[in-house]
């Protein structure tokens, strides 16, 4: 177990995610071919039809993909390579500390508009008119965040449930991206999406908070979850963040402009305000949490041993 997360880690950190032909990008195309047939935006059909074309469609790519995933597995060194590749797939610790560090870079050299740019690239929020500050808590927001499901849910999931585990939480986690939002075309249809990727993030979240908070300010850190985190509109997220901010000292949340609407959101953390060093320190914070988690993804192995 140690072995092929030790080897997915370091294929992630000399590689990152495959910029051209990821598995991901191949799903996320075939799902939107499915939703649009499942799910007609202009089609007459009642809450609970909607609702179960979003069962039926989930079913349709996590009963096979766990099915297939576990037929591949073989327990000899094929195997395990094959585990590693998954697993080095499913990962995006490096994507996310390189593109969050893009933006600190565009931040220090006063390049603004980049900042912005790169930005809107992994955040659902507006950022035309964000300046300086609300683009580092943005950014850093998001490296909290995105910490958990493209790191340490998945390794999560890969230590209860090897591959094929590790495959259903990531398809799982991206239908939730496309399918889980709150909007007149998704809110039946992605429903049971939701619910199951906020369930497959229960535990997981917990654990990336306690993390944070044991690699940064401990105190700030449960002090901020307890207070802050049943506020947040996701309590998961706001489990991860809220600890986050803590850790780390500083202010983040409050309200932001969603697709042209204003959207009041509770503040997390306590301290200073969010400043380009801010998102660095996010940056180091997970580096810090992905080796604790290492090492205990090793006692664990150990004690199965």
């Amino acid at each position: 177990m140690l072995i092929v997360l030790l080897c997915a880690l370091l294929l992630d950190y000399f590689f990152a995610e495959p910029q051209k032909y990821h598995p991901l990008v191949g799903f996320g195309y075939l799902a939107e071919k499915l939703e649009l047939r499942l799910n007609e935006p202009h089609a007459e059909k009642t809450i609970d039809q909607k609702r179960i074309n979003g069962f039926i469609a989930v079913l349709i790519f996590l009963l096979p993909a766990w099915w297939l995933t576990d037929l591949i597995i073989a327990d000899n060194l094929l195997g395990m390579g094959i585990e590693i590749a998954i697993l080095y797939l499913a990962l995006g610790l490096s994507s996310l500390k390189q593109h969050a560090r893009k933006i600190m870079a565009s931040l220090k050299s006063d390049q603004l508009e980049q900042a912005r740019h790169d930005l809107a690239m992994i955040v659902s929020r507006d950022t035309e008119q964000m300046d300086s500050e609300d683009v580092s808590r943005a950014a850093t927001e998001s490296v909290l965040e995105n910490g958990n499901d493209a790191v340490f849910a998945t390794i999560f999931w890969f230590v209860v449930a090897g591959a094929p585990g590790v495959v259903v939480f990531r398809l799982a986690n991206t239908l939730d991206a496309m399918w889980g939002h709150k909007t007149e075309r998704y809110n039946d249809f992605g429903f049971f999406i939701a619910k199951l990727d906020d369930l497959l993030n229960y535990i997981p979240a917990r654990l990336t908070a306690l993390a944070y908070a044991f690699m940064g300010n401990w105190d700030n850190a449960t002090k901020c979850w307890s207070r802050q985190a049943s506020f947040w509109e996701s309590t998961n997220a706001g489990v991860v963040m809220s600890a986050g901010a803590g850790a780390l000292d500083v202010q983040l949340g409050g309200g932001d402009q969603y697709h042209g609407e204003y959207k009041d959101r509770p503040e997390l953390g306590c301290g200073k305000k969010a400043d380009p060093k801010t998102i660095d320190h996010a940056c180091r914070l997970l580096n810090r949490s992905t080796i604790l988690w290492a090492c205990v993804v090793g006692l664990i192995s150990l004690i199965s041993w």
